[in-house]
Formats: structure tokens, sequence, C-alpha cells
């Protein structure tokens, strides 16, 4: 009898194991913010803003100093997180719709894909064959109708208002009526395992808070901007009381995030809303401001509490929580499953850094210019797409991005614009294409006369309005028409007459290159739009000490002649302005003709850009 008492008492024992919080699969809830900055919280630094519960989180979970979104805007960092993919890979690489092309710009915007492609697996799709209950709550920026959430896997979806009112229960920005609807689906599917993706419309403008919180928050750099954050903050306490209440809170995985940097210019009525130092700029550019995140993710028992420092994106979320859920992650990915990070609380033995890429070839409303970025430990590359120009910055040296280091690490440079070059190539993005309708006027107005990536917060976000005044007219024209036009003659599509020198179409070439033979000649025909002057811009690289060769660019009976310099390696490129060109309406030929070598080689040569100057 006492062995069949023991038998009963071990067997229901072990029945009990399975329902275990532990053993059960983990619950998901991702609350996601929108355009709020790195700095925004207190537990990121933040002073004058008050955000007592997201606080307590990151004290309770692991804290991310070098969170990046997948884009510095909304529509392409949701499309990241949820698929892992890509935006580039994707074909949304902007918010949706994007911002018109115009006289300001430069390049043309690139081909977007107005919705998330079908066939692309969803967070909520590959959850659901574990029995998973999904719901997408707020924003989704991914698709009109037939693209919504519950055409792509969720169960449930519910928009809610972006824009209620100032005074509304909701609160400003929809933010609590969001909750509100999330601890109903907590409540619905506290006994089965569920994926809430909470996507707030707070606090991104148009601005409206309460006059109480506004007047609460009065000594802030923005005191309705703070009012709205101290709302989001409370709108995340319900959710997460809600989790406690059920006791779901010890078997749940949350993460809090922002979709981009904050904004830190003047938009539509608003002056800046709040600024991202010590990191440069903000929403819509590619420099920290505008791609870094504040992330937190807590894991009870199973992430310990901390602060985790290695470079991870948002775009990681989807096959980590495929790993934790114990289900396939998509086929094609981007990104990678970082549990082994987070259940450790460091890297692998052994884990080389990794190389972390975007791909933004689009203007934004907030000032930033179309370019692409490559990361590797400690060091950021931004190739600038309006004249392939380079940057290479030292984050842990120079977190906000002050001192450009190309020239002092030009093999640096070469190597990580091939990573570049390559990734751009495995995700299928497309070539950079010149704006024929370019003017130069509306485009110094924008990006030269005022460069807003290096602004700087004043005391009091009102205080910088004057000074943004101009520029943010100038962005706001929406003219479409030019008068100077642009015309780019790429290497790959040269004419070669040479007995040595060819295009490398190699991704860390990409040039026209083993240029020894002064007889070597390239030449383009290309039609001009319109007959006149045209300035002439070539994006040349040259090896330490092969400096000094004579080249010539010609078209029809005009020459303009200049020395090669030394950019330090041949595939260091930089772009040098070298006189003028007259050019008439319609087919043009030009050729570049090296006069005199000086050294072993003459140069590499990835571009020529040809801008009309009358």
């Amino acid at each position: 009898m006492p062995r069949l008492i023991l038998g009963l008492c071990l067997g229901a024992l072990l029945a009990f194991v399975p329902v275990r919080a532990q053993e059960t699969p983990p619950n998901f809830v991702v609350l996601f913010a929108d355009d709020l900055g790195i700095n925004d919280l207190g537990c990121f630094g933040r002073k004058d803003q008050h955000t007592p519960n997201l606080d307590k989180l990151a004290a309770e979970g692991a804290r991310f100093t070098q969170a990046y979104a997948a884009a510095s805007v909304c529509s392409p960092s949701r499309a990241g997180l949820l698929t892992g993919q890509s935006p580039a890979r994707l074909k949304i690489t902007t918010f949706l719709t994007g911002r018109t092309d115009r006289a300001s710009h430069r390049i043309l915007a690139a081909p977007l894909n107005y919705n998330l492609p079908q066939g692309v697996q969803t967070i909520a799709q590959l959850l659901k064959p574990k029995g998973y209950a999904s719901a997408a709550v707020g924003k989704w920026h991914l698709g009109g109708k037939g693209h919504q959430p519950t055409d792509h896997g969720f169960d449930e979806y519910f928009a809610g208002k972006a824009n209620p009112g100032a005074e509304s229960p909701q609160g400003g920005k929809g933010e609590l009526g969001h909750a509100d609807y999330a601890v109903k689906f907590i409540e619905r599917n506290k006994a089965k395992p569920f994926f809430l993706y909470l996507a707030f419309d707070n606090p991104h403008i148009p601005l409206a808070a309460p006059a109480k919180g506004i007047a609460a928050n009065a000594q802030s750099f923005h005191p309705t901007y703070a009012a709205l954050v101290e709302s989001l903050d409370v709108a995340c306490g319900r959710v997460l009381k809600a989790l406690e209440d059920h006791g779901l809170a010890q078997n749940t995985f949350v993460v809090f995030a922002s979709d981009n940097g904050g904004v830190h210019i003047s938009e539509l009525k608003e002056s800046p809303p709040t600024y991202n130092a010590p990191s440069r700029a903000g929403k819509g550019f590619v420099y920290e401001g505008g791609i870094r995140t504040p992330l937190i993710i807590r894991y009870p028992g199973r992430i310990a509490p901390g602060v985790i420092g290695e470079p991870v994106v948002l775009g990681d979320l989807c096959p980590t929580i495929c790993a934790l859920a114990k289900v396939p992650a998509p086929a094609t990915l981007d990104f990678q499953d970082i549990s082994p990070l987070l259940l450790a609380g460091k890297p692998p033995a052994g884990a080389k850094p990794r190389t972390l890429f975007w791909h933004q070839p689009h203007y934004m409303n907030q000032g930033g210019k179309p370019a692409g970025v490559a990361r590797e430990g400690d060091w950021k590359l931004i190739e600038q797409y309006e004249d392939g120009s380079l940057e290479l910055y030292n984050l842990a040296q120079d977190p906000g991005e002050t001192t450009d280091l190309a020239a002092a690490e030009p093999a640096r440079v070469a190597a990580l614009r091939g990573k570049l070059e390559a990734w751009r190539r495995s995700v299928g993005a497309d070539p950079i294409k010149p704006n024929p309708n370019f003017g130069r006027a509306p485009w110094e107005a924008c990006f030269v006369k005022t460069d807003v990536s290096k602004l700087k917060a004043l005391p009091t976000s009102e205080a910088m309005r004057p000074l943004l005044a101009d520029w943010r007219q100038a962005m706001n024209d929406a003219a479409t028409e030019g008068g100077n036009t642009l015309i780019f003659l790429e290497a790959r599509d040269a004419q070669v007459k040479a007995t040595k020198m060819k295009y490398e179409d190699l991704p860390q070439k990409d040039t026209l290159g083993f240029w020894v033979n002064v007889e070597d000649t390239a030449s383009w025909t290309f039609k001009a739009p319109r007959a006149g002057k045209y300035r002439v811009t070539v994006l040349q690289g040259c090896g330490k000490g092969n400096g000094g060769s004579t080249v010539a660019a010609e078209a029809g009976a005009g020459r303009c002649e200049f020395t090669v310099e030394e950019t330090g390696h041949f595939q260091r490129f930089v772009p040098r302005e070298i006189g003028q060109l007259e050019l008439t309406a319609g087919d043009n030929t030009l050729t570049i003709r090296p006069l005199k070598k000086a050294k072993s080689a003459i140069m590499d040569l990835r571009r020529v850009i040809l801008e009309r100057v009358d």
C-alpha cells in the first residue's frame, strides 16, 4: 500500500510538471512606441520626462544600450521586426507612401512595395501552428485594404484612433484606448499562449495631450511631448499590470522599443519634439539618432536583469521569438536569433562581431538624405547616395559621429563599402537613379544652408522654432521641376577601349580598374535632356603613392583636365569636381582619357556626375 500511494503521488507530480511556467510556451508582448527617441525614458537618462513603469520594466529586465531599428522611419522598421527580413529585400524602404520626388532631390526615390508582400510570413503566422492567439493593436502602416494585419496572420486587429483629441479618455494619441483593448485581449486569452503586438501612435506628431499633463510637465524641453511620453508610460503600465493580475508575467517575454529615433526638427506645426544627444540627428537619418532605439526585454527567470551592450536590431526579434516558441524561423532571414545572448547576458564564446546593414534610398520629411550603412564592431560606414561619398566613424570613441575618419582609415572604408555593396546585391536593392528635374537652389535651401543633421538642441523646443523656419519652408516645397538636371554615368555602363583597363564587377571593386595604360579610355553615350554647361564630378579612387596622373574628360569640342589625387586606397572613392563641359540636347558622348601617367596606375573610377549649371 505505501508503494502504491508513493507511486500515485509521483504520478501526480509528474503530471503537473508540463504546465509549470517554464515548461509551457511563453507569451510574447511587443510594446512599440512611435518616434520615441533613444533618450526619452528615465532609465535611459532623461531627467525631465516621467516614465516610472518603463523604468521598472528596465530594472526587471535587460536594457540594451546599442539597439537599432531596421530603418529610421516607421514602415520599413515595422516590416523588419515582424518578418525578420531586411526592408531592402522587402522593398519597403521608406514610410508608406513615401515622400514625393521633388526638384530639391538629387536622386529619385527607389521603387516601393506599398504593402507587406503576400507570402512573407509575420511572427503571427509563424506562431500559429503552435496554437498562439494573436492581436495587432494600433498602428499598422504596412498596407491598406486587403493587406491589414488579419490578412497577414493576426487573429484580431484593433486600429483605434491615432488622434482622438487632447482631452480624450483614450489618450491624446489613442494610447490609453489601445492599452485597454490589449488588456481585454490578455484576459480573453490567458489560458493559451498569445502574441500581442501593441504598436502605439504615441508620441508621433501631431502632438496632443491633456492640459493637466502639459502643466505638470511645464519645465520639460517640450511640455506637450513630455506629457505624451508620460501617458505612454501609463498605457504600458496597464498592460504590464494585466499580465501580473492574471499570473502571466513570469511566462511572458515582454519587449519595449521604438520604431525609430526621435524627431529632432520642426515638422508640421510642431517645434522639435525631442533631442537625441549625444547621438547625431534623429528620425529620417541614418546617423545614430535616427536608427538607435530604446530597447528593453523582460523574461523573468530566463533573462537576468542588467545592461547589454552588444549591437542588436529589432529585426532580430522575429527569429528570437521563433526560437523561444520552438517554431521554425523564416526560410529567408536577414537578422539573427539573439536568444543565446539574452539568456547568457553576453555573446557566445568566440562569436565574431556582426556586420549590420541599412539601405535607405529616399529623402525623408525630417531632412534625411538617401544613404546606406555598414556597422562592424565599433566602426560605422555611411555611403551617401547623392554623390557616392563615404564617411567613417568610430562609435566607441565618437558616439556623436562628429569626426569623419575616412581619410585616416582608407582600407577600412574600402572593405566596409565592399561588404555593403555585396549585401545590397544579395537582397536585390535597386540601383540609384539621378533626378533629371533636379534644381540646385531648392536642394541647397534644404541640405546646404542648414545642415539639420548637426542641429544642437537649445534649452527649450520653442526656442528652436525660429532657427528652423526657413529650412522647414524649403523642405515643404513640393515643386517637381528644377532647371539644372542630373546625369549619372556609371562605371558598369562604360564603353571600354583598352588593353588592360576594365570594369571590375566584384562588390568590393565596382569600378573601372586596372587602369595602367595611358592609351586606355572609357566612354559613355547618353542623352542630355537640356543643352547647356554641365558641372563634371568624378568619383575617383587612388592608392597611396599612385597620385599625380593627368586625365581629361572630353565631350564634343570641350575638355576639362584634372590631376588624380591619392585617396589612400583605390576603392576609397572621393567625389571631385573637375570643371565644366558644354552638352547638346539629345545624344552626347563623354570620354575619360588619361594624358599622363605618373606612377604604376592611373586611378579607379566609379561614376561621372553631370549637373547642368545654366
